[in-house]
């Protein structure tokens, strides 16, 4: 079995996976299980578009302690109010104010 180096670590959003996995299929003529799956879920749940023009207007903002991560997983779920986003960053050890999470939710609109 051969091994494997990790380069680089860093979060991609959904629409990128999404086009990272059909260069992958165009290069090697078709994907493995685990990737036809992911391929599937993804057309499953709809990704189309590009998210880098909204991954930089919300690194633009300048929020304090709002990494790539987060940024990632709020472009990914779309919240569509800022009720919707605190949800969204639940799941992490993470305080935004209330004027950079509208921030956010404007700029996802």
């Amino acid at each position: 079995m051969s091994t494997f180096e990790i380069i680089d670590e860093r979060p991609i959003d959904l629409t990128e996976l999404k086009s990272e996995l059909e260069s992958i299929e165009k290069r090697d003529k078709e994907l493995g299980f685990r990737s036809n799956r992911t391929k599937e879920y993804l057309e499953q749940i709809g990704v189309k578009g590009d998210n880098k023009k909204i991954i930089k207007k919300i690194e633009e903002l300048n929020v304090p302690r709002l990494k790539d991560l987060h940024i990632v997983k709020i472009v990914d779920n779309k919240p569509e109010t800022v009720k919707d986003l605190k949800y969204v960053l639940q799941g992490y050890p993470l305080t935004v104010n209330a004027d950079y999470l509208k921030k956010i939710v404007e700029a996802l609109k």
